[in-house]
């Protein structure tokens, strides 16, 4: 299956702009566990608890998840990839209904439609 120029422009910008949400997303992760650090050690908001490392912890968490699917999943599942899957699945059930319906015919001849 050929795509046309401008599905693979739209490929491409789609791909770009989650790149740089990705990108994005480890500022606001990286000046976040900053910031969480900083409230809990030298504003001392609970010091006696290392609370900021649950929350530095559950956002690496989702970063590390977010960066997996931009960049691992997306480049080798994509709506191309899901199309071609669904067509061999299709012609897949497709030759298995062709079978069925041979064997059914030698079993049962007079049963044919006609």
């Amino acid at each position: 299956m050929e795509n046309t120029p401008h599905e693979l422009y739209e490929y491409a910008r789609k791909r770009v702009k989650q790149k740089k949400w990705v990108y994005l997303h480890f500022v606001f992760f990286f000046v976040g566990s900053i910031f969480l650090y900083i409230i809990n050690r030298w504003l001392e908001v609970y010091p006696e608890y290392d609370w900021y490392l649950w929350g530095i912890t559950a956002w690496a968490f989702v970063f590390i998840l977010h960066f997996i699917k931009i960049f691992v999943t997306e480049t080798f599942i994509n709506k191309t990839w899901e199309r071609e899957q669904i067509e061999k699945l299709v012609a897949r059930q497709e030759r298995r209904i062709e079978e069925l319906q041979k064997k059914l015919d030698k079993e049962n001849p007079s049963s044919t439609p006609q």
